[in-house]
């Protein structure tokens, strides 16, 4: 038994209880969680704007150490310290075999119709497995394409935010925009998310970092993570101070938010020739556009789902960063909970006043 967060239903919170995880199929993991940080992402489900069945256990940005694993799993084995990544890779699907593999759509990673249940409560009620991990939980039970080996000197806290927040936000400097040292960022939206960006592209040797936050806080954060310049993303002249800044603009607007106004900032801010970069999860009607003169001045507009990550390659390597002291997770992680302040976190996030918070489990 594993005590977990469940969503039971959209917009009243989650429900502490226990829950029963099965013996790891062949190519399965069982992870005892040992962290998992509160992304926004799992917000957008849990107070009902994006649908999912129910009941489910959220939470897809965790950190643990391996307990059991499958008879045919050979990346990993039974104390190994890992890191999850919610983009479970197929590796034999056209997004994977041509480098894309945070498109790709799980292929043999899931389980389907008729398969013996994963998770279950109460004897045999399904509960249902979020975004392929379901990390609120004491233990996962995932698939071996969902997790990576770490080296054990790098603190499981710390450990549990690159799975998503720092994936995603260095990825997108890394692997979307492939980063010229140089090359000037606007990273609209500082939490944790953004404030990876940030720090992935003053590792990248960004020439102009300029952070958008309308809170001070979150924009002292950017600017300790490396921002060279911050502003206040809801002051009426947000694009201009951007483009005045970054003399006529700049060449990567990345949304870190998931709100329409950020991704308009995003794309009002760019140069000829700009990259706006969509990572938020935006309300399901929500429409991100250029216009004409935009297309004419050559400019483009991409969604960065994950980061693009390579996660099994790129997840150590970041690790190595912070280990090295060039990524800095400390500044990201405003507090440590236990399972039980889960909603109370959630609260928080949406006060919208803080960073990361992380649950870690005893």
């Amino acid at each position: 038994m594993a005590k977990a967060a469940i969503l039971e239903t959209p917009g009243e919170g989650l429900v502490i209880g226990e829950v029963e995880l099965a013996d790891p199929a062949p190519h399965e993991v069982l992870i005892d969680t040992k962290a998992c940080g509160l992304c926004h992402s799992d917000l957008h489900f849990i107070d009902g704007a994006y649908p999912h069945p129910l009941p489910a256990i959220p939470g897809h940005e965790a950190a643990g150490i391996v307990r059991a694993v499958g008879s045919e799993v050979r990346s990993v084995k039974p104390g190994d310290h890992v890191v999850s990544c919610l983009s479970a890779f197929c590796g034999t699907c056209e997004f994977c075999v041509t480098g894309r593999m945070a498109l790709c759509l799980g292929g043999n990673t899931r389980r389907g119709k008729g398969d013996a249940l994963r998770i279950t409560r109460n004897g045999d009620e399904p509960v249902n497995q979020m975004l392929n991990l379901s990390a609120f939980s004491e233990q996962m039970l995932i698939h071996e394409n969902a997790c990576v080996s770490i080296d054990k000197d790098m603190p499981l806290d710390r450990a549990a935010i690159i799975g998503c927040a720092v994936t995603t936000g260095a990825g997108t400097i890394f692997n979307a925009c492939k980063l010229t040292p140089g090359q000037t960022v606007a990273v609209i939206g500082c939490g944790g998310v953004g404030l990876a960006v940030v720090n992935a592209a003053k590792i990248a040797g960004a020439g102009q970092i300029i952070a958008a936050d309308p809170l001070p806080e979150k924009r002292a954060l950017a600017e300790a993570l490396g921002a060279t310049h911050t502003i206040d993303a809801t002051a009426d002249d947000a694009a201009k101070q951007i483009t005045t800044i970054s003399n006529g603009g700049v060449d990567f607007g990345i949304e870190a938010v998931g709100r329409q106004a950020s991704a308009d900032l995003a794309v009002a801010c760019l140069r000829r020739g700009g990259t706006a970069v969509i990572l938020g999860m935006m309300p399901l009607d929500c429409k991100v556009g250029l216009g004409a003169m935009d297309l004419l001045g050559g400019k483009k507009l991409m969604g960065a789902i994950m980061g693009m990550n390579h996660f099994p390659v790129d997840l150590p390597r970041l690790v190595d960063f912070y280990l090295r002291g060039l990524l800095d997770l400390d500044t990201i992680i405003a507090e440590r909970i236990a399972l039980d302040d889960i909603n109370a976190g959630f609260d928080k996030m949406r006060a919208s006043n803080s960073a990361r918070s992380v649950v870690v489990f005893d």
